[in-house]
């Protein structure tokens, strides 16, 4: 079953769990190797030290949290697919794997230094309460690195992307991989997402501050940054 954009959250964690096995290698498969090259970038940004508490929702694998961890942050790598926490556990059994909601998540208050999602916002059914979270989550004056698909800035190349989108990813993926539908999804989802400027509006309007991004890949994807107020966070009832 393909998930729709209502993304029921059952639905969107069953089919992580299918493509859990094979998400890394398919990942670097469809991006052309690009997927390496946005870590590296995203890890520099972040800017790992030793004693820094790091929350690293959406980790999937683990692929994101482990240069982390090997810089000496204190990582918790959380997902809401038990397929893919349980792939995790063996290919880095030296992360902390939490299963979380980011509706909803199992931490106190103010409990990390920063906190950052890579390509997982966009999955949730409600991108402001998963901020919201985020921000309570983390300390005043800490930092949210947020990676997602976003929108190529030159005309010319995001109708090439768009096209790739809906045409070529979805077709190269039922070759490689048994269960297509994620991708299918996954193009659907990105299309709809808005683009970064919309993204920063709805960051600051969820408890995040001084909102800025860089694009990588010619917008294919960004990178946006922003600090967490220094008064407690309350979130409110949008929705």
């Amino acid at each position: 079953m393909t998930p729709d954009l209502n993304k029921n959250p059952n639905e969107i964690s069953q089919m992580f769990d299918r493509v859990a096995k094979k998400y890394d290698l398919l990942n670097d498969l469809l991006s052309f190797g690009q997927t390496k090259r946005w870590r590296k970038v995203t890890t520099s940004i972040i800017a790992p030290k030793p004693g820094m508490k790091i929350l690293d929702l959406a980790a999937g694998t683990g692929s994101s949290s482990e240069p982390l961890r090997k810089l000496g942050a204190d990582v918790v790598s959380a997902d809401f697919s038990q397929g893919m926490l349980d792939v995790g556990k063996i290919k880095y059994p030296k992360l902390k794997f939490v299963k979380a909601d980011a509706l909803d998540l199992p931490f106190e208050n103010e409990t990390f230094d920063l906190v950052t999602i890579s390509f997982g916002l966009r999955n949730t059914n409600n991108a402001t309460k998963a901020l919201q979270e985020l921000s309570r989550v983390t300390k005043p004056n800490g930092r949210i690195v947020l990676v997602e698909f976003s929108h190529p800035n030159q005309k010319w190349f995001r109708n090439i992307y768009f096209r790739y989108l809906v045409g070529a990813l979805p077709l190269i993926s039922r070759v490689i991989s048994k269960d297509s539908s994620a991708y299918v999804y996954l193009a659907e989802s990105i299309k709809a997402w808005p683009n970064q400027s919309e993204l920063a509006k709805l960051m600051m309007k969820s408890g995040w501050r001084d909102v800025t991004w860089q694009d990588l890949t010619f917008g294919i994807v960004a990178v946006h940054i922003a600090f967490r107020s220094v008064s407690v966070f309350e979130p409110n009832s949008a929705n």
